[in-house]
C-alpha cells in the first residue's frame, strides 16, 4: 500500500503542477491526452494500481533476489526491470485514456496512430523522467525500510513515537539451539552466511503474522506484535509454528550448504510497555518495560524444561480455540527479581 500511495501522490504534484500552469488546455493535442476529469480519475487509478503493483513485486517477487548486491546495483537492476514493465503498461493505459477522451474504441486507427507519435515526442520523455523519479523514489523507500523495517519506518513518518506511548504488546524471543558449536564448526565467515539464511527462511512466517522484528541480536531475534495484533487468530502462536515448518522445510539446504541446520527455542510474554524514540546521533523506536526481561528468561528456561516454547499466563488467556494444538501446563515459577510466581506453558504438538 505504500508505494500505492507513493505513486499517487508524485502523480497528482506533476498533474497539479501542469493545471496550475496550463489550466485546461491541451498545448500538444497531436500526442498528449487533454486532461478531463475523467481522464483525471482514470490516470489516479491507473498510478495507484501501478504503484501496488510494483510493491507487490518488490515485496513478493523481488525481495530476496538481489541481498548480496551493492545498494547501487540492486537499486540499478530493479531500475530496468521496472522501467522495462512501465513501458509495457504506458501502451496499454495511454490508448485506454485517449479512449476515454474521444469516445472510441482503444484499437481505432485514430487512437494507434496518436500512440506512435506519442513514444516519438517530448511528451513521452517528459512522461518517462516522472515515472523515473516516482521508479527511484519508491526504490529509496523499499531500500530504507528493508534495513528499518516497514513499520518501523511508517512510525518515524507519523511521529506515532515522538511522545512516548505506554502499549501492550507481546513479545517473543527466539533464540537458536547449539550456535555457539555451529558458529565453531563453520568459522566466522561461513557463519555469517548461515545467519543471513537462516534469518531468510525466518521472515516470511514472521510477515505473514504480522510480526515485527525489533532486534537482531547476534543469533537471537527478538519479535513484537501489538497485543491487538498478536492475539487475533493467535497470531504469535501460530508465527511459531510457522516458523518451525519454515526451518524444518529449508533443513535440507542447510545441510547441503552447511552441513548442519538451525533450530531454535522460544519464550514469550505479553504486558505494557513505553515505546519512543531514544538516540541523539541515531534514531530509533526502544520498548522499555518488565515484559522484555521475562520473556527473555522465559526463553532461557526452555532448555531446563526440555521444550521448545514457553509462553506466560497472560497469553494463554488470550488463546482462541486450537485445531491442531493443546497447551500443556509446565508448573508456577518464580523469576529472579520477581515478587510473585507467574504460571508458564508451553504447546504439546506444534505440528
Amino acid at each position: 500500500m505504500p508505494f500505492g500511495f507513493i505513486w499517487l501522490g508524485c502523480v497528482w504534484v506533476f498533474m497539479f503542477n501542469d493545471i496550475s500552469l496550463i489550466g485546461d488546455q491541451n498545448l500538444y493535442p497531436e500526442t498528449a491526452v487533454t486532461l478531463t476529469p475523467l481522464v483525471f480519475l482514470f490516470a489516479s487509478l491507473a498510478i495507484f494500481l501501478t504503484g501496488l503493483l510494483i510493491g507487490t513485486m518488490e515485496m513478493v517477487v523481488l525481495e530476496k533476489r538481489f541481498t548480496n548486491h551493492s545498494l547501487l546495483a540492486k537499486i540499478g537492476a530493479k531500475f530496468l526491470i521496472y522501467f522495462s514493465l512501465l513501458f509495457f503498461i504506458i501502451l496499454i493505459t495511454f490508448p485506454l485514456a485517449e479512449a476515454i477522451e474521444q469516445g472510441l474504441s482503444p484499437f481505432h486507427p485514430q487512437i494507434l496512430q496518436k500512440l506512435v507519435r506519442f513514444l516519438g515526442s517530448l511528451i513521452f520523455l517528459n512522461t518517462a523522467l516522472q515515472l523515473s523519479f516516482e521508479l527511484f523514489l519508491s526504490l529509496i523507500y523499499s531500500s530504507i525500510s528493508e534495513h528499518l523495517g516497514h513499520n518501523m519506518l511508517k512510525n518515524f513518518f507519523t511521529g506515532r513515537y515522538h511522545t512516548p506511548k505506554v502499549e501492550k504488546r507481546i513479545f517473543m524471543f527466539l533464540d537458536m539451539k547449539n550456535s555457539t558449536s555451529i558458529a565453531e564448526k563453520l568459522g566466522h565467515v561461513r557463519y555469517f552466511d548461515f545467519l543471513r539464511q537462516y534469518y531468510d527462511a525466518l521472515s516470511d512466517s514472521i510477515i505473514n503474522h504480522l510480526g515485527e522484528v525489533y532486534q537482531y541480536v547476534g543469533d537471537e531475534i527478538v519479535i513484537t506484535w501489538e497485543y491487538e495484533h498478536g492475539t487475533r487468530d493467535n497470531n504469535w502462536l501460530e508465527c511459531f509454528i510457522d516458523l518451525k515448518s519454515a526451518i524444518t522445510e529449508s533443513s535440507v539446504n542447510f545441510n547441503k550448504e552447511f552441513g548442519v541446520s538451525p533450530d531454535f527455542r522460544a519464550g514469550i510474554h505479553s504486558g505494557e510497555v513505553t515505546t519512543g524514540e531514544i538516540g541523539a546521533l541515531k534514531k530509533e523506536i526502544v520498548y522499555t518495560g518488565d515484559v522484555l526481561n521475562t520473556a527473555a528468561r522465559l526463553q532461557a528456561l526452555c532448555k531446563e524444561y526440555n521444550t521448545d516454547l514457553i509462553f506466560s499466563q497472560e497469553l494463554k488467556e488470550g488463546i482462541s480455540s486450537l485445531k491442531s494444538s493443546k497447551s500443556e501446563q509446565m508448573g508456577e515459577i518464580l523469576l529472579r527479581g520477581k515478587a510473585n510466581p507467574i504460571q508458564i506453558y508451553s504447546i504439546l504438538d506444534t505440528k
